[in-house]
C-alpha cells in the first residue's frame, strides 16, 4: 500500500504543471521526466487518427492504416460508393494468421504489418511478416504462409514499364534482366571504378539505385555515364580496437576545377546500343538540387515523350543561374535547344518537384519561374521556345506541380501566400486552366493542407491542420466538393498530460516592414509573473526554414519539450528561407554568414516588447546542420545578445562543404587581391576570436553529410584566441545526431546550467523505462 501511495504522488508530479519547477527552485529527475513527456516517442502515441496516408488503388479506391486507441485499424475507402469500412475483418484475421504462423499469436489491432497488396479483386490480402509471405482472405478465415520471394525489382534496379526486365548495375555498367527467364543483357561495356553508368553521388550523398528513366514501350532506357574520376576525396576515420577503418569518397568543394560531369545517353535496350547525346556533358546538377536524382532516386528534369521517339530534358549550370530545355532525338542522339532561362541569382523550379512537364501532343511545355518575383507556372510553345501565356497569375508561390490534365487542359499544384490574410506557409491546392484565365482554390479552409491524388487525378485526400490545430482528413473529388470525412485527430488524450500547442507568432523583419513567421512554447505552468530565458531554435535556410512544415505535430523536434523546463523558446522563419517570394528567399545571396540573424535578433526584441516575461537578457540559441552552422555565427557575430550557444553538426566554412550548395547560394568561389575570396566573411572560424558567452560544439566523428572538419577548424581558432568552448565529439556518429538521447540531455543540461542558472540532474538518461502517469 505503501509503494502505492509513493507511486501516486509520483505520478501526480509528473502530470500536474502546478508542480513543475518554480523559480530559484533547482530542476530535478522529475522536471527532466516531465519534459521527456513532450518528446516524440511520448506524445505521438497519445494521437489518433491523425497520420493518414493513403495507397490508391487502380480502381480509385484507397486504403490507410489508422491509429485508434485499440491499436491500428487498416481502412478501405471506395470514392464512387462512399463507403469508409474496414478492409479486412481484423479479429479473425489475427487468429488466422495466428494459427499459420504457428509461433505467434497475434492481435487483433496489434498486426505484424503496415503495408499490405490487395489481390484476387480485394477478395484477399499479402504481407510479409519477416522471411515469410502470409495471404489471408479479407473474411479472415484462412491464412497462409510462404517464403518471402524476393522482389522483381529491389532498390539496386528499375523495373520496366511493362514488367518484363529489370535495369540494374554490375560492375559500374547497366544491365537489364529478364523477369521471367532470368535472363541478362549487358547493355554497356566501358564503365569503371569513378566513370560508371547511371549512378549518383554527390559527395553528402549518393544513391546505389541505378539513375535511369524506361521509355513508355520499355524499348528504351535514358541514362548517363558519370564522370568522378579526377574529383577531389573525403576521409573519415573510424574509432574501434584495433586498426581504424578509413572511409574514402568522391567529394567536390566550392572552387574545384573538377567536379562530376554526366554524359546523357539513350540505350536501345533490344540491340545493347548505346546512343550518346550530342552535347557536351552536364554538370552534376538539376533544378532543384545538386544532384540529378533529388527524389528518393527518382532521376529529376528528365521526360520521355509519349512515343519513345523524343527525350526532353533540362541542362543546368554549375551555379544555378542557367537552365536550358532541351529535346533529344531517341534515335540519333540530336540535340534540340528549345529555351534558356538565365536568373542573376539562383534558379530553382520547386519545393521537392521539378514543376515542368511537355505535352508533344500539342506541342507545349509547363514550364516554372520566378521572373516576377514569384514562383509561377507558364505555358511555352514546344516548337518556338516562345512563351504564349501566364497559366498561374497572382501573388503567392506555386509549390508543386501534382498533375496535368491535358485532355481538360488544366493543371492541379500547390502553392503558398495566395489566399491574403493567411500564414504565407499554408499549402493550399488548386487547379488552372492552361490559358490562366482561372484559377480555383480547391482547399479552402484555413490551414496548412497534404494532398494525395489518385492515380487518374479524379480523387485526392486532403489532410489539413495548424501548428496548434490537430489534423482532419477528408476525401474530394478533382472540383474540391467534399465526398466524405475520413478522420478527424483525437488528442484528448495527450491534452490531460497537460501538454498545450506553440503559439504562432508574427514579428516584422529587419526592415521594419516585412512580417515574420513562426512558433513560441512556453512551459505549461505558465507564470506570467515571471521572467522566462528565451531560446532561439534555428534553421536559417536557404531551402526551408525553423519551423517547417506547418502542419500538427505535437513535438516539433524537442522544442516543446525543452520549454517545459523553463523556458521561452521560439522558431522563426527569417529572410532568406523559402515558400514565399523571389526577393524574400534571395534576401542574403551571395552573404550566407548573414544566416537570418539580423530578423532573429529584431523579432526576439519585438517579442520582448510584447511579452515582459520573456528575458532578453538572457538569449540561447541552438541548432544542427545549417543550424549549427547560424548558431555559432550568431555567438560570434552578436556575442552581446546570445549567452549560450548549442552548434551541431555546422558547416561553418561552406568551402570545406560539399561543392553546389555554397556555389548555388554564396557563388563560385572568386578570388581577389591580396588573396582574399567571396567566401571569407561566411567563414565563423574568422569571427571565433569574438566569443563571450557559453559554446558547446558538437559532431560526429563520421558525419559524411558535412565532415568534423567543419567543426574543427572553428574549435582551433578558438584555442588560438583562448576561448573557452565546450566540445562533444561522439564518436562513429554520421550527421543525424541531433535527436539522440544522449545529444538531447545535454542540450537540456547546457542551457539549464548556463542561461536558466541552476545545475541539471546528474546524468539523467532519456528513454529509460518509466511507468507513464496516469
Amino acid at each position: 500500500m505503501r509503494q502505492d501511495i509513493l507511486f501516486l504522488l509520483a505520478t501526480l508530479a509528473l502530470s500536474s504543471p502546478a508542480q513543475a519547477q518554480q523559480a530559484g527552485q533547482p530542476i530535478t529527475s522529475t522536471d527532466y521526466a516531465r519534459a521527456e513527456r513532450y518528446l516524440a516517442p511520448g506524445t505521438g502515441p497519445l494521437v489518433y487518427g491523425a497520420n493518414v496516408r493513403p495507397t490508391w488503388l487502380v480502381d480509385d479506391r484507397l486504403w490507410y492504416r489508422n491509429a485508434i486507441p485499440e491499436g491500428f485499424e487498416y481502412v478501405l475507402v471506395d470514392p464512387v460508393k462512399r463507403t469508409r469500412v474496414r478492409a479486412f475483418d481484423q479479429s479473425k484475421l489475427a487468429a488466422a494468421l495466428s494459427t499459420a504462423a504457428a509461433d505467434t499469436t497475434y492481435e487483433a489491432f496489434h498486426l505484424p504489418f503496415s503495408q499490405f497488396d490487395l489481390q484476387q479483386a480485394g477478395q484477399s490480402i499479402q504481407f510479409d511478416v519477416g522471411a515469410r509471405s502470409f495471404t489471408c482472405d479479407v473474411a479472415g478465415t484462412r491464412c497462409t504462409a510462404d517464403r518471402r520471394k524476393p522482389p522483381v525489382a529491389s532498390r539496386n534496379s528499375v523495373l520496366s514499364p511493362d514488367g518484363s526486365r529489370v535495369a540494374f548495375i554490375r560492375n559500374f555498367n547497366l544491365w537489364v534482366r529478364e523477369v521471367g527467364s532470368g535472363k541478362e543483357t549487358q547493355l554497356t561495356t566501358d564503365g569503371i571504378k569513378d566513370d560508371g553508368y547511371a549512378t549518383d553521388n554527390a559527395g553528402w550523398t549518393k544513391s546505389d539505385s541505378p539513375i535511369l528513366l524506361w521509355s513508355p514501350d520499355s524499348r528504351k532506357i535514358a541514362t548517363f555515364q558519370q564522370d568522378e574520376r579526377n574529383v577531389g576525396e573525403m576521409y573519415l576515420v573510424n574509432t574501434q580496437l584495433g586498426h581504424p577503418k578509413l572511409e574514402q569518397w568522391k567529394y567536390p568543394l566550392p572552387g574545384d576545377s573538377v567536379i562530376q560531369m554526366i554524359t546523357r545517353l539513350i540505350i536501345d535496350v533490344d540491340n545493347a546500343k548505346v546512343i550518346k547525346l550530342q552535347i557536351p556533358p552536364d554538370a552534376h546538377r538539376s533544378t532543384l538540387c545538386d544532384h540529378v536524382a533529388c527524389r528518393g532516386g527518382e532521376w529529376a528534369d528528365v521526360e520521355w515523350s509519349a512515343d519513345a521517339s523524343q527525350l526532353i530534358f533540362v541542362s543546368t549550370s554549375r551555379d544555378h543561374k542557367n537552365e536550358k530545355f532541351r529535346v533529344a532525338d531517341a534515335a540519333t542522339g540530336a540535340v534540340r535547344e528549345v529555351f534558356q532561362e538565365t536568373v542573376k541569382t539562383q534558379y530553382e523550379s520547386g519545393e521537392g518537384r521539378a514543376n515542368w512537364h511537355a505535352m508533344t501532343g500539342t506541342n507545349e511545355v509547363i514550364w516554372p519561374s520566378e521572373r516576377d518575383n514569384w514562383a509561377h507556372l507558364y505555358l511555352y510553345d514546344l516548337r518556338s521556345g516562345q512563351v504564349k501565356n501566364l497559366i498561374t497569375p497572382g501573388d503567392g508561390a506555386v509549390l508543386q506541380m501534382l498533375h496535368v490534365d491535358e485532355k481538360s487542359r488544366m493543371v492541379y499544384f500547390t502553392a503558398s501566400g495566395r489566399e491574403a490574410g493567411r500564414d504565407p506557409y499554408f499549402r493550399h491546392f488548386y487547379r488552372a486552366s492552361f490559358d490562366g484565365k482561372t484559377v480555383a482554390l480547391l482547399t479552402p479552409e484555413d490551414a496548412d493542407h497534404e494532398v494525395t491524388l489518385s492515380p487518374d487525378g479524379k480523387y485526392f485526400v486532403d489532410s489539413y491542420s495548424r501548428p496548434d490545430v490537430p489534423q482532419t482528413t477528408v476525401l474530394r473529388d478533382a472540383d474540391g466538393k467534399l465526398i466524405s470525412n475520413l478522420e478527424k485527430a483525437d488528442i484528448t488524450r495527450l491534452l490531460a498530460t497537460g501538454w498545450t500547442p506553440p503559439t504562432p507568432i508574427t514579428v516584422k523583419a529587419r526592415d521594419g516592414k516585412t512580417d515574420l513567421y513562426g512558433l513560441m512554447y512556453r512551459p505549461t505552468n505558465f507564470d506570467p509573473s515571471r521572467k522566462y530565458p528565451i531560446v532561439n531554435n534555428i534553421y536559417p535556410g536557404p531551402q526551408t526554414g525553423s519551423v517547417g512544415s506547418r502542419i500538427f505535430s505535437p513535438a516539433r523536434g524537442d522544442a516543446r519539450a525543452l520549454a517545459e523546463l523553463g523556458f521561452v523558446v521560439i522558431q522563426l522563419d527569417g529572410m532568406g528561407t523559402n515558400m514565399r517570394s523571389k526577393s524574400f528567399h534571395d534576401a542574403y545571396y551571395a552573404d550566407m554568414g548573414d544566416n537570418t540573424l539580423p530578423d532573429q535578433i529584431a523579432g526576439m526584441k519585438q517579442l520582448a516588447q510584447k511579452y515582459p516575461w520573456i528575458d532578453l537578457e538572457r538569449a540561447g540559441i541552438y541548432g544542427h546542420s545549417g543550424g549549427g552552422y547560424a548558431t555559432a555565427d550568431a555567438m560570434f557575430r552578436y556575442p552581446d545578445f546570445f549567452k549560450v550557444g548549442i552548434s551541431e553538426a555546422g558547416n561553418h566554412d561552406n568551402r570545406l562543404y560539399e561543392d553546389d550548395w555554397g556555389e548555388r547560394y554564396q557563388g563560385l568561389l572568386t578570388h581577389g587581391p591580396n588573396g582574399t575570396t567571396n567566401y571569407d566573411d561566411q567563414a565563423n572560424q574568422s569571427l571565433a576570436k569574438n566569443l563571450k558567452g557559453h559554446l558547446l560544439i558538437a559532431y560526429g566523428t563520421m558525419d559524411n553529410n558535412v565532415p568534423p572538419y567543419n567543426s574543427l577548424i572553428v574549435i582551433n581558432e578558438l584555442i588560438k584566441a583562448g576561448r573557452d568552448v565546450d566540445v562533444l565529439p561522439l564518436p562513429n556518429r554520421n550527421h543525424g545526431f541531433g535527436s539522440e538521447p544522449y545529444m538531447v540531455r545535454k542540450r537540456w543540461d547546457y542551457f539549464v546550467r548556463y542561461l536558466m542558472g541552476t545545475e541539471p540532474p546528474k546524468e539523467y538518461q532519456i528513454g529509460l523505462p518509466r511507468r507513464p502517469a496516469t
